[in-house]
């Protein structure tokens, strides 16, 4: 197998007093390709998983090409990527699936997010693979799952949203919804596995077996719906979308100001009260029938109204700081310049910078969860393709050399 990196691109090495991250140890195998299963391997490897990506060879992850390009490769590359090794395999061909199949063996965990059933035509299904490795945790993402009726339907981000019933709230009210412009069904699906994982890993104490963990993009989505169902199950009430606004939970909002648009959640009681004083209208804030969220849902336009006509008047900046000065709850819309000037990402460490095996200084966001004494740090940058070849690979073809002598 050929190595197909253009350029070598190691990370400088952390200072020594870094502690290990709380995955050290933990041997990855990444067999998915652009978002959600890359995306679990990257949340492991950022926190110590040494976590080993297989890309089939020449063309490598399509997520190298996706979006902007700088010297052809994609710089959401070097945030998808970062702290994994790339060797480069063709699952299709039966060689390079049984040195799949070795390295598993090696492996804690697999991460995979083809269409199901497509890791057993390959015979690496999981009773293959724990015939080898009992205690190999396996993190399947697929649309839908690895059962049902729509198991063998094909699933990305956008169905799942859609199917999960985010889709129908996003959007104003009588017009066709609209979709974030991130793919929130692979991320959400991607966390979920990371979590599945963890707890996979720790039965895995406790009975020294492995399993699978199934999760479905869909399911992701859905579960983080909030009262969606029980309030149609209790009631027969079918929410519908309402724009900016959070449906009866009153006043939560965008609101439009001199020179922009700010968000603000005042539906807490005592928020509330202070946000009526900040804005000039005590006669709202001390209404009995407003005290609590029942009465302001019931009212929503007429405080919406009360808020915009003050917060219309005044630009962006006077608006933010009224308000937390009174201690109510409001942000700024932010974009990309907002979030790259802003102070407090900057302290919090979720903006760092990097130099890529290109010569590209670029920033990009910084680890999460923060971990006080074993946080998650950039170890090492995306790897090129096919950069790690000779080290993972060279050892598995020289075992299977030695053995076919034997």
């Amino acid at each position: 197998m050929r190595d197909d990196s253009p350029a070598a691109t190691a990370a400088q090495d952390p200072p020594p007093s870094l502690p290990d991250g709380p995955l050290t140890g933990l041997k990855v195998l990444e067999l998915g390709q652009l978002i959600a299963g890359p995306f679990a391997g990257k949340t492991l490897a950022d926190f110590g998983a040494r976590v080993i990506k297989v890309e089939p060879p020449g063309s490598g992850d399509p997520l190298r090409q996706w979006r902007l390009l700088h010297e052809g490769e994609s710089v959401w590359w070097q945030v998808q990527s970062r702290n994994k090794e790339s060797i480069t395999l063709d699952l299709r061909e039966p060689g390079d699936r049984a040195l799949a199949r070795r390295l598993a063996a090696e492996c804690d965990v697999l991460i995979e997010n083809f269409r199901p059933g497509l890791m057993e035509e390959w015979d690496l299904g999981y009773e293959t693979l724990a015939a080898d490795n009992p205690g190999l945790v396996m993190l399947r993402i697929s649309g839908f799952g690895q059962t049902g009726p729509y198991r063998d339907l094909p699933g990305f981000a956008v169905v799942a949203e859609a199917m999960g019933g985010l889709r129908h709230l996003m959007g104003e009210p009588g017009r066709p919804p609209v979709r974030a412009g991130v793919s929130l069904g692979d991320t959400l699906a991607a966390l979920h596995g990371v979590i599945g994982v963890l707890l996979a890993l720790q039965a895995r104490q406790r009975t020294g077996r492995g399993q699978v963990v199934d999760v479905a993009l869909y399911e992701s989505v859905f579960n983080c719906m909030e009262s969606l169902l029980p309030e149609y199950s209790a009631f027969g009430a079918v929410r519908e979308p309402a724009g900016s606004a959070l449906p009866g939970i009153a006043p939560s909002n965008a609101y439009r100001c001199a020179d922009g648009q700010v968000v603000i959640g005042g539906n807490g009681d005592s928020i509330f009260k202070r946000l009526m004083t900040a804005i000039g209208r005590d006669d709202l804030g001390q209404d009995p029938g407003l005290a609590g969220n029942a009465g302001r849902a019931a009212r929503v336009d007429a405080l919406d109204a009360a808020i915009t006509a003050w917060t219309v008047q005044r630009p962006v900046d006077e608006v933010l700081r009224v308000l937390q000065a009174a201690r109510v709850p409001v942000g700024r819309i932010y974009t990309a310049r907002d979030i790259a000037e802003d102070p407090h990402y900057r302290a919090r460490g979720m903006i760092e910078t990097l130099t890529t095996g290109r010569g590209l200084r670029l920033e990009v966001p910084g680890i999460v969860p923060k971990l006080s004494d074993t946080p998650g740090r950039l170890r090492q940058l995306a790897p090129s393709l096919g950069e790690h070849n000779a080290d993972v690979l060279g050892p598995l073809r020289d075992a299977a050399a030695q053995a076919s002598k034997t």
